[in-house]
């Protein structure tokens, strides 16, 4: 596929959130009854949650901008395709354990095989499940029954699992208490609980947070869900606004527990214009080099490194360790495919060094990750030439509609 350069003016909406859409299917399929799931996102990563809910018991049922979810009824399954979605996996190994007292085998396919998944064993056998890993990574085996009680769970590289248990605690007879031990990407527990929330499930938390309470005995109950915009899809859509043009999305909340949100406070730092009247509306300007720490915000680590190649000066991203376990290392498919163009990209230790720079065509790879070729796609705006960018369709992914929404933005 070929792309950029070009520049960007236009308004679309932004694509359902995928974060959203996976905790809301697996809440609903935690209730009795019917639920309605209006705007899920459709991409590779909600397709494999509707296989592994279905094959758990669950029955999900599409209708045009519709999921109609019928809470767990069958006896589940003993094997779950998860994909390539390691929240799928990471969620779904402590449910299927609350589910059943026969072992459960979650696969992976593609990359999430490469993921780690090895944190999952302590907390589920502390809290009375069985769980084994492949020399921690997939296939995961689970069974049940959990139990509940008191667990320790390091999220301080994934806050995935810690989702999965609060998700899964709630049904069991016994109170539980996680008490954690880092944590990354708070802003997706935040998401979690206000999805639980939702569903009727109260989460009790101590002043710092570092102690969640999850009261056993309880019930999720069915309702209609509206999905929100996706932050992390759209972060790459306002990124290219800032680098080549104006563009607005709409259809984001502004009160979003997305951490992605947060890119907007990147794009101010750099001098691009926001205006948030109407939708969220980014204007390109003489944009300048900024500092962010990407601990808590990994995802943007891809289009931040596309939105310093167009800054003026040095812009440094720091806290990266986390991106180099995601679908790629992203660090070193950042340096390869955006070096090849010409990028100059520093590595020192936690941190990356991008000083700005006019890139230049040619062709890369998109490494199987589909934030790395959402990342080229949108730096090759200020190309000189265009980029040719191999395995674009792994988008597909999170964002199918990617390149067919950049192209409508082309003036």
């Amino acid at each position: 596929m070929s792309v950029g350069p070009a520049e960007e003016r236009g308004s679309l909406a932004a694509p359902p959130s995928k974060s959203v859409t996976i905790r809301a299917f697996v809440a609903a399929a935690l209730a009795s009854g019917e639920s309605t799931i209006l705007r899920p996102a459709r991409c590779l990563d909600t397709d494999a949650a509707v296989a592994a809910l279905g094959a758990l018991g669950a029955r999900l049922v599409r209708r045009d901008d519709t999921m109609r979810v019928r809470g767990f009824e069958g006896p589940p399954g003993h094997d779950l395709p998860c994909g390539e979605s390691a929240l799928c996996m990471r969620m779904l190994a402590p449910v299927a354990a609350s589910l059943c007292d026969r072992e459960v085998t979650l696969h992976a396919s593609g990359s999430l095989g490469t993921r780690p998944m090895g944190m999952l064993e302590g907390p589920l056998r502390a809290l009375g499940a069985r769980c084994s890993t492949n020399d921690g990574l997939a296939p995961v085996r689970v069974r049940g029954p959990l139990v509940g009680g008191h667990a320790i769970v390091d999220a301080s590289t994934t806050s995935q699992v810690l989702t999965g248990l609060l998700f899964a605690l709630p049904r069991c007879d016994r109170d539980s208490e996680l008490e954690l031990c880092g944590l990354a990407s708070g802003g997706y527990v935040e998401l979690s609980l206000e999805v639980l929330a939702s569903f009727g499930i109260r989460i009790d938390r101590d002043a710092d947070a570092r102690i969640l309470r999850i009261p056993g005995a309880q019930h999720f109950v069915p309702r209609e869900y509206v999905v929100e915009g996706d932050w992390s899809a759209a972060a790459f859509l306002l990124v290219a606004a800032a680098i080549a043009g104006e563009v607005e999305v709409t259809g984001l909340r502004g009160d979003s527990r997305q951490p992605d949100a947060r890119v907007l406070e990147v794009l101010r730092q750099c001098g691009a214009v926001v205006d948030l009247t109407n939708g969220v509306r980014v204007s390109a300007a003489d944009s300048r080099a900024f500092r962010w720490d990407v601990s808590d915000t990994p995802d943007l680590l891809p289009p931040l490194v596309a939105l310093a190649c167009a800054c003026r000066g040095t812009s440094e991203i720091s806290g990266i360790g986390r991106t180099r376990a995601k679908e790629s290392d992203r660090v070193a498919a950042l340096c390869d495919a955006l070096g090849r163009l010409g990028a100059a990209i520093e590595v020192s230790g936690e941190r990356l060094h991008v000083t700005g720079s006019r890139l230049h065509g040619g062709t890369v790879d998109s490494h199987g990750d589909h934030r790395i070729a959402m990342a080229v796609a949108i730096a090759a705006l200020r190309a000189s030439a265009p980029v040719h960018l191999a395995g674009a369709r792994c988008v597909d992914k999170s964002y199918p509609r990617f390149f067919e929404d950049l192209e409508a933005l082309h003036s």
